[in-house]
């Protein structure tokens, strides 16, 4: 990867994909093409053809897709199938057969089973059942992956995939229902404080199991990958240890200054007892992450505070 290389950035608007720019841009990569959605529908397969052949960009990072929570996975999973599978297919063909030197396709840590061993390595994929909550978005990035496969397999084209665990930070989303667990308790304790409220609740029993990795370490580790990996198997991408809801929640409550009583809800699902990410293949090439949680914490309700009124509202 050069530093003129010109390098696509699908989904550059995004919590992931704005990271990656921003690390980019650092690391002296400053060749970027990006597109908004209102001018490049990544779901329109002609378009997406259009696009490639007219720019061919050495690089291309598919951080593009249509991502939510437990409730919006649960609610709308005919559009988390559909959309990414399209999104995938569209962007991983028009790449491969417009000369791209090489491509990066983001998945998630939901792609392994319900009830998989800890912490969880890469070759448990496809071993038991998913979680039945949002199953529909595992399946279209397990696909992801698999086609990245394939298109190496066949093709030689150099496309690797990587699998980041529970993401947060700067660019997240806040909305009350279809955001992800840390920015909603964010969103949550922020306005239990602004309205004096003595108690909140959160959903579930508190003690599932989560791992949480700042976006901007995973934004470190795509380029890392993008220059020194180059291989048939996915990587997982993670923080190298996990805290149970409830105790994120009492953090989220102090970094964000709410005092009050913390509510459990049991009759809201928990998800996933534990999800711990094996990253030793990742460790092992050289890459760590760099932000502890308290530090991310406090950069997170920073950016809520500066962007409560434009972002997931």
């Amino acid at each position: 990867m050069d530093k003129d290389s010109l390098i696509y950035v699908a989904g550059h608007r995004g919590l992931v994909g704005s990271a990656i720019c921003r690390a980019l841009i650092r690391g002296g990569y400053e060749n970027l093409l990006t597109r908004t959605h209102a001018g490049l529908d990544l779901c329109d397969q002609t378009a997406v053809k259009k696009f490639f052949a007219q720019h061919r960009p050495d690089i291309v990072v598919l951080a593009a897709a249509k991502v939510g929570g437990i409730h919006a996975n649960a609610t709308y999973p005919a559009e988390f199938i559909y959309q990414n599978l399209q999104i995938q297919n569209n962007v991983i063909d028009s790449a491969y057969r417009n000369g791209c030197k090489k491509l990066l396709f983001l998945g998630s840590s939901c792609i392994y089973p319900k009830m998989c061993p800890q912490p969880i390595k890469e070759e448990y994929l496809l071993t038991s059942p998913l979680e039945p909550t949002n199953d529909a978005y595992a399946l279209a990035k397990i696909a992801g992956i698999k086609m990245c496969q394939a298109y190496r397999k066949q093709y030689g084209f150099d496309a690797i995939s990587a699998m980041p665990t529970n993401l947060y930070g700067p660019g997240d989303n806040y909305h009350p229902e279809n955001s992800h667990v840390l920015p909603a308790l964010i969103r949550r304790f922020h306005e239990a404080k602004v309205t004096g409220a003595a108690r909140t609740t959160i959903w579930g029993t508190g003690t599932a199991l989560r791992e949480f990795l700042y976006v901007d370490d995973m934004a470190e580790a795509c380029i890392f990958l993008l220059k020194r990996y180059s291989n048939f198997e996915h990587v997982n991408v993670g923080y190298g240890s996990d805290i149970s809801i409830m105790k994120l929640a009492c953090l989220i409550a102090k970094t964000v200054g709410f005092s009050g009583q913390i509510d459990t809800d049991s009759s809201k699902p928990d998800g996933t007892p534990r999800k711990l990410m094996d990253c030793s293949k990742l460790f092992n090439m050289g890459w760590k992450p760099r932000v502890d949680l308290e530090e991310g914490l406090r950069d997170a309700y920073n950016d809520f505070l500066q962007n409560q009124h434009t972002r997931g509202y």
